[in-house]
């Protein structure tokens, strides 16, 4: 039933030939690659505003600089990431960048963030678009966490389907939400241009402002550059692309880049000209659509794409989570699952730990996350600080053709990231703190991890100095429960490998049964030693556990391998277990762990 359920939601397995045909064509990476970016655009610009609006609404002519500086740095990080695209083509991003540059803990930073990150950027997404939903139908406020968590299990089922599949239907909302804000953004430069809009909605730029400062600046300037998450995305996707895959990411990355510039430029400049004030009830995105619309029917197609938009930058993480999972896997960092491929050929344990961890924090937070934004947006500049400086460091070293011209790329990257990245600490503190306490217990787990797998790796390595175990002989210790033919199938069974010794044990709960079934057994098997441990506490598995013991302490004496045999009778239907004490299940478990003693068990099946 399972395996039904399973294949009509995921669809048929993939061979493994068929990887080919899951790569991923500019068009369809360009979507589901840049929806996070994108979707930026939506609450960025809002972002700048809302630092200014403290000083008031003459100061607003601020944001077209800033918003000029936010195009500097975006253009700095995508000449950047660019580069390192070239420079590693398999993937991995700022991790990889960091790891191989700096040394392994800017790695381990980098790696950390960008998984937390990527975790806060479906939760985030999907609350913000489950918001502009239940603000749409505020009758379905109520269920905001269950409607967010919906959308969570359908993009987390559709990226197992795989990602070409996903980015199929995906890519549609998105570029529906590009075209929208391409319209709007032309009909509001026309109206502008034939003086529909007055200038005196808006204070001249170089309008003299009391109180400002060049904090202040920084911090909105920080803040606007909240629309930059996501950029990254691409570079740590490489994998993902068809062949030649670096050029077709460079290409895309371009893309991405021009139509983030262009999108979030114009709504900062509308904004400024309507001289559009942020509000709780309406986002900057909305009144710039009702000014120039009206609330028709245009209106609503912008705010329906935008709220799609919203949802679906989430998938930016489902594409850049499990190949980042899969890097720091190979290097025994995580889990070596997470470099296992699914049915579908997606890394389907990253999806899956991706939406679970999701959910989780949606009901941490119950659906409002929007105050882990500047986590969310640190979470991104730390990595994007330390692959710049990486890159620099790269630079020096190889110094390659046009070295130059690179480095004051990433220098320029670099430090504007950082200095980014420092305001959101001076300014947000009290939102990006934990940043500070989570970053270290995540790096602490990654060590641990990989110092298990390397203990693992010594121990079972053939060249190490531990000397073979020398088995002289093999006594196998056989629980009974009585005299049944899964008994008798699993003395069979022993007496097949020629044991030195086979032994049942009997653990009875009453003298008069112990005294019945030696008689019985004494009858039935008097070639097979029978012993009986009276238990006057009703427990099975302390005195059948104190006897291995006994006798694995005189087997080891004389290079005797004591091996328990373990009968157990599989039910013909699955339901059936619940309706026996699953005792083998419990010996199984406690027995694994007991050093020197092999365990094996023998099935007998049922057929009604």
């Amino acid at each position: 039933m399972f395996a039904s359920i399973k294949r009509l939601l995921i669809g048929r397995p993939l061979k493994s030939a068929e990887l080919g045909e899951q790569k991923l064509a500019k068009s369809k990476a360009l979507a589901i690659l840049s929806s996070d970016a994108l979707s930026s655009v939506a609450y960025g610009p809002e972002q700048i505003l809302l630092v200014l609006v403290t000083i008031g609404v003459a100061a607003f002519w601020y944001s077209v600089p800033i918003a000029i500086g936010v195009l500097v740095l975006l253009t700095a990080l995508i000449l950047s990431y660019r580069q390192i695209i070239f420079a590693y083509p398999h993937g991995g991003g700022a991790y990889v960048v960091s790891k191989q540059n700096l040394g392994l803990f800017p790695g381990l930073i980098s790696g950390g963030s960008l998984l937390v990150d990527y975790i806060l950027t479906v939760a985030v997404s999907v609350s913000a678009g489950t918001d502009a939903i239940t603000s749409a139908f505020p009758s379905l406020h109520e269920q905001t966490v269950l409607i967010a968590i919906i959308f969570v299990i359908l993009i987390t089922i559709l990226n197992l389907r795989g990602v070409t599949e996903s980015a199929s239907i995906l890519a549609y909302p998105v570029y529906l939400f590009v075209l929208a804000l391409f319209i709007l953004i032309g009909v509001g430069i026309y109206n502008v241009m034939t003086g529909q809009v007055s200038p005196e909605l808006h204070a001249p730029i170089g309008t003299p402002v009391a109180g400002i400062s060049l904090f202040l600046l920084l911090r909105a300037f920080a803040s606007g550059s909240s629309a930059l998450t996501g950029v990254e995305a691409i570079s740590n996707a490489i994998p993902n692309f068809k062949d030649p895959a670096p050029n077709n990411a460079a290409k895309t990355l371009i893309a991405m880049g021009v139509l983030l510039a262009l999108l979030f430029s114009g709504i900062v400049w509308l904004a400024y000209y309507y001289g559009i004030t942020p509000k709780v009830e309406a986002t900057v995105v909305s009144q710039i659509a009702e000014e120039t619309f009206g609330r028709n029917l245009m209106y609503y197609f912008i705010q329906g794409t935008t709220a799609l938009i919203l949802i679906l930058a989430a998938n930016t993480g489902y594409s850049a989570f499990p190949l980042l999972a899969v890097n720091l896997a190979k290097d025994k960092f995580i889990p070596r699952m997470f470099t296992a491929r699914g049915d579908r050929l997606g890394y389907s344990n990253g999806i899956i730990i991706l939406g679970v961890l999701s959910i989780v924090l949606i009901v941490a937070f119950h659906g409002q996350t929007e105050h882990l934004i500047p986590l969310y947006a640190v979470g991104v500049f730390i990595p994007f600080t330390l692959s710049q400086t990486g890159m620099i460091v790269k630079w020096i070293r190889e110094k390659p053709k046009g070295w130059v011209t690179k480095l004051i790329i990433n220098a320029a990257g670099a430090l504007i990231s950082f200095v980014v990245t420092i305001m959101f600490f001076l300014t947000k503190f009290e939102q990006v703190w934990t940043i500070l306490v989570f970053l270290p217990l995540i790096i602490y787990l990654f060590l641990r991890i990989k110092k298990h797998y390397e203990a693992v790796g010594e121990q079972l390595r053939l060249a190490t100095c531990e000397p073979p175990i020398v088995i002289e002989g093999n006594v196998m210790i056989l629980p009974v429960a009585g005299i049944t033919h899964v008994v008798e199938n699993s003395i069979n069974y022993a007496k097949s490998l020629k044991a030195d010794q086979i032994i049942a044990v009997y653990i009875p709960f009453e003298r008069e049964e112990e005294a019945a079934f030696q008689e019985k057994w004494e009858k039935w098997m008097p070639d097979v030693r029978l012993v009986t441990l009276h238990s006057p506490y009703r427990s099975i598995i302390h005195p059948l556990l104190k006897f291995i013991d006994t006798v694995q302490r005189k087997a080891s004496e004389s290079s005797y391998q004591v091996t328990v045999v373990i009968p157990q009778f599989i039910p013909k239907k699955g339901w059936h277990n619940i309706l026996h004490n699953q005792t083998s299940l419990m010996i199984r478990a406690n027995l694994l762990h007991r050093r020197d003693v092999i365990v094996t068990t023998v099935p007998y099946h049922l057929k009604k």
